[in-house]
């Protein structure tokens, strides 16, 4: 399988053009990081954080999807 996908991606690679390629290299790269590098917490500080941010809802401190929209039609 991965013979056929390799193959794929080749075929495929040769068709891009430099940005694109760039593009998809830096993803690919993404890919790889170490995973030590992504930041984790524990299941107690993501329910905090959970909780902190259903309050600010409940307190009206959120901005609406349609007011975002407007907002960006703006940039």
């Amino acid at each position: 399988m991965a013979q056929v996908l390799d193959k794929e991606l080749l075929k495929y690679w040769g068709q891009l053009d430099g940005a694109q390629k760039k593009s998809i290299l830096g993803m690919i790269k993404s890919f790889l990081q170490p995973v030590e590098k992504y930041s984790h917490i524990s299941i107690e500080q993501y329910n905090k954080e959970l909780d902190e941010a259903m309050d600010r809802v409940e307190a009206g401190k959120f901005i609406s999807h349609e007011d975002v929209l407007k907002k960006s039609r703006n940039w």
